[in-house]
């Protein structure tokens, strides 16, 4: 069995919290994919208490660390479509996950929930993969 432990690095992409029960969007923290050759962004579902929310996923890529330079990831750069990893009220428990290759440097993703006014639990998680130099730091910093 090929080890993926030491070949990965996770970073805090969206934090549990407190339900969102309006529009807020949840936007993850800005990765940095310097020094790896892949990123896959994981999304898990709670709760989603509202009985006709809509919940729409961007994933964005620049090259300035504060993503002042952000653009949408281009369909051809990532791997799966942003409709896989959007997801509906009735999506409870769930887990959708989009993955990218880019040559920019930075990326980011925007969950943005619509008729949303029931409690919605969202939180996600960078995943940097095939990285330059390995193993990877456990924990990871």
């Amino acid at each position: 069995m090929q080890d993926l432990h030491n070949n990965i690095h996770l970073k805090r992409g969206i934090s549990p919290a407190a339900a969102v029960v309006d529009n807020t969007p949840f936007v993850s923290q800005i990765a940095d994919l310097a020094g790896y050759d892949a990123a896959e962004f994981a999304i898990l579902t709670g709760a989603l208490a509202d009985a006709d929310a809509t919940f729409t996923t961007l994933v964005e890529h620049g090259d300035a660390a504060n993503l002042s330079d952000a653009a949408g990831v281009p369909d051809d750069q990532l791997i799966g479509l942003e409709t896989q990893a959007s997801f509906l009220f009735s999506d409870d428990d769930k887990v959708f996950k989009i993955g990218l290759r880019t040559s920019k440097r930075y990326a980011r993703v925007t969950i943005t929930p619509a008729a949303n006014t029931g409690n919605a639990f969202v939180a996600g998680v960078w995943i940097l993969g095939h990285p330059r130099n390995a193993p990877t730091s456990n924990p990871p910093a």
